[in-house]
């Protein structure tokens, strides 16, 4: 670990790297500061209780962030007081858990949502956090002790969520997806809480158990099912397409109903090409704003899309598709608040998609799947993972690499040529004039 004095010119020096580092103080022992990635920067204290010695586990207790209120001045008095009690005899950190030891685990998670995840994740990211707590967790364990909980009452809920059958509160959810997701959640939630002091040390109730495994969910539509696709797009804008109304909820305010039939509006379609011609993401197109669309070098600088600021490269289809929407507020994809002062983006695509994949018979197809279809086609043309991986957007190659098994024409090539000349020396039959991709060996 770096030493150096903690003193406010020392600290305008340093630089944010790419994964957090405590600097020490070089005159009061134990004092610290940790600076994270983000540029986020905390104040901290470690020791060794009681007797102290190597043979004791280090504490950390975090005194704060350093703003005005704490500043380096402010921190080190802070720190030098609870060392020397340190040295007395206290064990400060062992207090903080004492004091929340009767917190329950609803208790624990509104602080998790409020101080850690809300302010650093995504709003989309928060909101499924805060799902995954209120529909699953906060039911099962919310009233207990969170320092009582076991990774039996984890490994059960686990079991109970990966059931599809099992119910909460009258309605079926889970399966192993979200049982997953459950277990991530709740050792980011102890996490957190160890490092904040909350829990006692290492209390990790979801550590140790084992994931379920995940089914891939990658779909991919075939030419002709793009071309089922296309035709029920062009009908549902024009023409309009046979809309099933549930009579338990009310008929959508987007859609313009002609008779037996439903007018799905224009900005709606146009999202959902512009789906198929980007690759991107639904909330990068439902949250684009006509300021990010640069016409002249036909891309789209999108500040803050799920993997961080990126530009998006447009072909002439996506670049035609824009070009037809009529600017009627502040997003491309108008929503029923367009060119309105509290204007905000649309909020999903579920009901129209789903009209439109249930007319071109592709029910269960997701929106997400347009992604896999692009990336496939892609893959499938003989372009470099690298390429497909800089247009998706992904900062991980490893992201791209499951399309890698849809890359087959230049090795199939490969096999025609290398399998068609050892069957000429054989003197077999190998023409493959009107079926490229087939090898046929035929009799003397």
């Amino acid at each position: 670990m770096p030493v150096l004095k903690l003193s406010r010119r020392a600290l305008g020096k340093i630089t944010p790297q790419e994964k957090p580092i405590t600097y020490f103080d070089t005159d009061l022992k134990g004092f610290g500061l940790v600076v994270r990635p983000s540029g986020t920067k905390s104040w901290i204290i470690e020791y060794r209780p009681g007797a102290g010695g190597r043979g004791v586990a280090k504490k950390r207790i975090v005194l704060g962030k350093y703003d005005d209120t704490m500043t380096p001045e402010n921190a080190r008095n802070q720190a030098a007081t609870l060392l020397a009690e340190i040295r007395l005899g206290a064990d400060p950190a062992a207090e903080r858990a004492d004091e929340r030891a009767g917190e329950t685990v609803k208790e624990l998670s509104d602080a998790f949502l409020k101080h850690h995840i809300e302010p650093k994740r995504k709003s989309a990211t928060a909101d499924y956090y805060r799902q995954i707590f209120k529909t699953h967790i906060n039911p099962a364990i919310g009233t207990k002790k969170a320092s009582l909980v076991t990774r039996m009452d984890i490994s059960r809920l686990h079991r109970r969520m990966a059931d599809q059958s099992t119910k909460f509160k009258g309605q079926v959810k889970g399966g192993p997806y979200v049982a997953n997701r459950m277990l991530a959640i709740v050792s980011s939630l102890y996490g957190w809480a160890d490092r904040a002091g909350l829990v006692s040390e290492n209390h990790n109730p979801a550590k140790g158990i084992e994931k379920y495994q995940e089914k891939s969910r990658e779909r991919f539509l075939t030419s002709k099912e793009i071309d089922r696709l296309g035709a029920a797009l062009r009908e549902a804008e024009t023409a309009g397409l046979p809309w099933k109304i549930d009579p338990n909820k009310s008929v959508s305010k987007h859609m313009q109903k002609t008779g037996h039939q439903t007018i799905v509006p224009i900005h709606v379609t146009a999202a959902i090409r512009l789906l198929m011609f980007t690759g991107c993401r639904l909330r990068e197109i439902l949250n684009l704003e006509w300021s990010n669309v640069d016409v002249e070098r036909g891309v789209l600088f999108l500040p803050d899309s799920k993997t961080g600021k990126k530009t998006i490269v447009l072909a002439a289809p996506a670049m035609s598709i824009l070009a037809s929407l009529e600017k009627v507020g502040r997003y491309v994809i108008a929503s029923e608040s367009a060119g309105q002062k509290d204007e905000r983006p649309r909020a999903d695509l579920k009901r129209p998609w789903k009209a439109i994949t249930y007319h071109a018979g592709l029910e269960g197809v997701r929106i997400h799947d347009l992604r896999h279809t692009f990336a496939s086609f892609g893959a499938g043309s003989g372009l470099g993972l690298p390429v497909i991986g800089k247009l998706l957007g992904h900062k991980d190659v490893r992201t791209t690499q499951k399309y890698a098994h849809l890359a087959v024409d230049p090795m199939r090539r490969a096999a025609d040529i290398i399998a068609g000349q050892i069957a000429g020396a054989m003197g077999d039959d190998c023409s493959t004039k009107n079926e490229p991709h087939i090898t046929k060996v035929g009799t003397k």
